[in-house]
Parts: C-alpha cells; structure tokens; sequence
C-alpha cells in the first residue's frame, strides 16, 4: 500500500485538486485526532481560498474510500485519523479532551485470550478508555 495519504488517494483513482492536497498534507503531518474546524484553521493557514464546506466534502471523501478513520470519543466531535496506522488503542481524557495512543502488549494477548476462550479467532478490535487525571497528593 501507497504511504502517504496523497499517494493511497491517488492509488484508489480519487480526483486530487490543489485545495484536497492542502488538506490531505494536514491530515498526513497530524499527530493528533484533529475534528473538520482544526482541519479547516490548519488547511486555510495553508490555502486561504479553502472553505470549511471543502474540508467537510473532502474528510467524507476521504472516510469513504477507506482512507481516513473516524474517530467518535462522546464529545460529539467527529475526529480523524489515518486509516493505515499501526495499530494503538485511545485513553481519552475527559477533563482537556486530549487523546492519548497507547499500545499495550498485555492488553493485546488479553485481548486474544479472551476471543478464544469464547472460541472466536480476533480480527480487529478497538479500545477507548476514558478517565481524568489522578490527584498527585
């Protein structure tokens, strides 16, 4: 599989106009969960003729050719990432929003050990935890 986000939308026959590049650029250097209007402020630093309907358009785009992942922590915002990263699991904190990756190998053989015991083979899995951050006294 192609990479970069631009070159797996060019792979799978997307149309990519100057204004989804600026947008796919964003989406490929973010190292968080941006929502469309962090989308839009960081695209539109970029390409001021950008509009935040074309950032909608393109993120929808880009989610349906199974480029992008949409992210949903109960805050309702609708967040994105890039569908081919390596696999890592969400603890969201409910107090600043931020979202922290992790991946635990423990966890991970859990989480296997689990699927067999109820006698399935795991395909795939998604894990979100959410808490706030302890008192350090």
């Amino acid at each position: 599989m192609p990479d970069t986000i631009i070159s797996r939308c060019e792979a799978k026959g997307l149309r990519m106009t100057g204004q989804r590049r600026v947008i796919a650029k964003v989406l490929q250097e973010s190292d968080d969960h941006p929502d469309v209007e962090e989308l839009y402020a960081r695209a539109s630093a970029l390409d001021s003729a950008i509009s935040i309907a074309t950032v909608y358009r393109t993120v929808k785009l880009f989610e349906e050719a199974g480029i992008l992942e949409r992210l949903e922590f109960g805050d309702g915002r609708a967040r994105y990432e890039d569908a081919e990263r390596d696999h890592h699991d969400h603890l969201i904190d409910m107090n600043s929003g931020e979202v922290i990756e992790f991946c635990d190998p423990e966890i991970e053989a859990l989480q296997e050990k689990i699927a067999a015991k109820l006698g399935y083979e795991l395909r795939g899995h998604k894990l979100e935890l959410y808490g706030v951050p302890r008192n350090k006294d």
